[in-house]
């Protein structure tokens, strides 16, 4: 990297739930760790080790704000990490930038209203100054929905990454169809791929459903999933049936989850050989043989590691599930099919054009330590070793420029959408011109036990109400 970063590097992740806390992790591990002109991956297949950057995560305080066995379960592990606000997060990064090393990469890894406030937010606060971070964001799995939308919102960061060849595309695509500079458009990969490669049938066979939070959203839908699954681990005794789980009760994940498989599945007598598990998707893909979803990025994870991926048909195959993205794919299956033995094979191309098992090798990186760890994969990698090189240059050009940074420049602004932007901004208490609106969380000041005690109390009466109070009141609509 250039001079200003012969020293550790340091990036700093703003992150606005546990899932998007692990891609912002990740990601930065991977695109600020390696000098661009070495080998890949110089630390193997993985990714950084201990000594490669200095890590500052920084959680967006709202609903989805992970708790601490979240946290621990996605097993990313920073230099520092703490709650704080919009505002609060801004006057951080002023004096940063203040500083004598200020950050080499912050990355976004929000929701895109959320990285739309803090382009706007950062550009008032470093102003004209040439030496300020290099701004990354993106986005942490699949994008099957508000396409234009969310990358309108994104746009205006220095690097706004792709996951898959396909996904660069469609991205440049869109900002050259309004206008917008789609030089920030990078091609990269999912940053958690990787594991052990399957090897083949373990004892006991496991099949293993992964749920989402949010899809299917309908209670009979989700119930339908839950006895379909259930009647699988019936008709094979002799298999473990696994129901991978996101999330305990009473927390959140990137998306709300109103009805919970576990209140579903207390109502039922579950079959000996069906468990409801938790923990690390990698850990649970170590001993999968049939990796079962709607749509979840989960699938992804497994075909890289070619486990055998059925993506269900059951619901039907729409926009609305997201596993319209798997058409093409070879993976779309139903339960019925599932239970007579069918194993869905991909369509290499596709792999391919989705970053997914690239080169034919399952190499990549499984969560563990400060970033990504994987001492089972053998050293492989393929293209996926690669995957992050031109970030990674992308980076070390920008740093590296005469004269420092540009100011940022986003899409949206108050000439091109005056009656959009100021009510993105307004949710996270920032005015039109990206400043702190009157009433804001004063920023520099930590909160008293008494505040704390409070934003805890409110938080939980808000997943109280989305996951017990709002069924009742609309299932009391319906009638």
């Amino acid at each position: 990297m250039p001079a200003r970063t012969q020293k550790t590097p340091r990036v700093a992740v703003l992150a606005d739930s546990d899932t998007r806390w692990k891609w912002g992790a990740l990601t930065a591990s991977r695109v600020a760790s390696a000098p661009p002109d070495g080998p890949a991956d110089t630390a193997g297949p993985s990714g950084p080790g201990e000594a490669d950057l200095r890590l500052d995560g920084y959680l967006l305080r709202g609903r989805a704000t992970p708790t601490p066995r979240q946290l621990t379960e996605v097993g990313v592990r920073a230099d520092s990490l703490r709650e704080v606000t919009a505002v609060e997060f801004l006057h951080a990064m002023a004096a940063d930038a203040d500083g004598e090393e200020p950050y080499d990469v912050l990355v976004l890894a929000l929701v895109g209203g959320g990285v739309q406030a803090m382009l706007h937010g950062l550009k008032r606060v470093w102003g004209e100054r040439a030496r300020r971070p290099v701004v990354v964001t993106g986005y942490v799995g699949v994008v099957y929905e508000k396409l234009a939308d969310g990358l309108l919102l994104r746009h205006g960061a220095d690097l706004v990454l792709a996951n898959s060849r396909q996904d660069a595309e469609r991205f440049r695509a869109v900002y050259d169809g309004v206008g917008a500079d789609a030089s920030a458009v990078t091609e990269v990969a999912l940053p958690f791929l990787g594991g052990t490669p399957y090897a083949g049938p373990n004892d006991p066979y496991t099949v293993v459903f992964a749920a989402q939070p949010s899809v299917p959203a309908g209670r009979a839908d989700r119930a339908y999933l839950l006895e379909r699954l259930i009647r699988h681990a019936r008709l094979h005794p002799e298999r473990e049936v696994l129901l991978k789980l996101r999330s305990r009760p009473g927390e959140h994940t990137t998306h709300i989850e109103e009805l919970p498989y576990q209140k579903l599945a207390q109502k039922t007598v579950l079959p000996p050989n069906l468990r409801l598990v938790y923990g690390h998707m990698g850990t649970v893909l170590d001993r999968t043989d049939l990796l079962v979803t709607v749509s979840s990025t989960a699938a992804l994870e497994a075909l890289h590691r070619r486990v055998p991926t059925a993506v269900l048909t059951d619901l039907g195959v729409r926009e609305a599930l997201g596993n319209h993205h798997f058409t093409g794919s070879g993976c779309l299956a139903s339960w019925e099919q599932l239970d007579a033995g069918h194993r869905p094979v991909p369509d290499e191309e596709w792999l391919a054009r989705q970053g997914v098992a690239a080169g034919g090798s399952a190499g990549g990186a499984a969560v563990g330590g400060r970033a990504c760890a994987d001492a089972a994969s053998g050293g492989g990698g393929g293209a996926y070793a690669t995957a992050f090189d031109a970030a990674r240059e992308r980076i070390a050009e920008l740093l590296a420029a005469p004269g420092g940074l540009p100011p940022l420049d986003p899409y949206y602004t108050a000439a091109t959408a005056p009656g959009y932007l100021p009510g993105i901004l307004a949710r996270h208490h920032l005015g039109p011109d990206g400043a702190p609106l009157p009433g804001a969380p004063a920023a520099g000041r930590e909160p008293g036990p008494v505040r704390q005690i409070v934003r805890r109390a409110a938080r939980g009466a808000y997943r109280h109400g989305v996951q017990r109070v709002a069924p009742v009141i609309r299932r009391m609509g319906e009638l």
